[in-house]
């Protein structure tokens, strides 16, 4: 433990005086602002954690295969998942330099559970669950999608692991049971280089889950989807979650609250997707969703 404060205050010192006064994302005149990312996600090599990713991410789609729920390339589902990500992907840069390196992948399994996730190192996996029990439009998937790529982008799971090296507990955080949900080898959860945990799905903090609504809505907006879309997709979620809970929802935490804050921060982003529209704002129609009891969004 002491060995591990001392790498954190070296990690700061560093941060600090090699730092510019503001993070990349905050220098652009356009767009939401968030905070600098935590110095301590540096405590975890990053190369092992996306190497960690890359091992859970093929050992997830060799064992889903094997059971025949591996949804093909040839499937439109498919088809649709990598059509949007190729659109979101390109944002990604502004946020992250390194995501340029990334070897992006989108996998889609055949499982009900309505869930999503973006391993580090731009593994994207989706469960049909989450498109067919939510009837997503593309709009609304380009929000999931982008919270996932945003989590990813901004390390807040490399911060966890690392914040759970320092409290003594290891670098095990409680996530969806990926084995359990598909008798996967408890071994292939393992990571590299001693860096244990589910990277597929992690429980963040309330911050971090905040940031990455945000900055997905940012994603989104600048890849030409509408981002009120993010409004009525909470909004559908609470409606499906009274009959039953959902995976989603217990990494997710969701709420009036949650919706609050993306309605606060839609003059920052619907500028951007504005301008992708090549229409002025106040042109644009109002956001309609396929969901009966959903108000369109202005």
């Amino acid at each position: 433990m002491k060995r591990l404060i001392s790498m954190l205050m070296t990690v700061v010192a560093l941060t600090a005086a090699t730092s510019p006064a503001y993070a990349k994302d905050e220098v652009s005149p356009d767009g939401v602002k968030v905070e600098k990312m935590s110095p301590l996600r540096k405590l975890v090599p990053e190369g092992e954690l996306e190497e960690a990713a890359l091992q859970q991410y093929t050992g997830l789609k060799q064992q889903a295969s094997q059971k025949g729920v591996l949804v093909p390339d040839s499937d439109p589902q498919v088809q649709r998942l990598r059509a949007i990500a190729k659109r979101l992907i390109p944002q990604a840069e502004r946020w992250n330099p390194g995501a340029t390196d990334w070897k992006w992948e989108v996998s889609l399994i055949d499982v009900k559970q309505i869930n999503a996730f973006c391993m580090p190192g731009g593994k994207i996996g989706f469960f049909t669950g989450i498109l067919d029990g939510l009837k997503l439009t593309d709009d609304e998937v380009a929000i999931v999608m982008g919270h996932e790529i945003a989590h990813a982008l901004r390390e807040h799971g490399r911060e966890r692991l690392a914040k759970s090296n320092l409290t003594n507990v290891g670098a095990r955080v409680l996530g969806f049971g990926l084995s359990a949900l598909l008798g996967i080898d408890p071994n292939l959860t393992n990571t590299a280089a001693g860096v244990g945990a589910n990277l597929a799905i992690l429980k963040f903090s309330r911050s971090d889950e905040t940031e990455a609504d945000l900055v997905g809505l940012d994603i989104v907006a600048r890849a030409g989807y509408d981002p009120r879309a993010g409004v009525a997709l909470w909004q559908k979620m609470g409606m499906v979650s009274k009959n039953a809970p959902m995976e989603w929802l217990s990494t997710h935490p969701a709420g009036q609250a949650r919706i609050t804050e993306m309605r606060k921060h839609m003059p920052s982003v619907m500028p951007l997707y504005a301008k992708v529209k090549g229409q002025p704002q106040s042109k644009l129609p109002p956001y309609t969703s396929n969901v009966k009891g959903i108000a369109p969004i202005p």
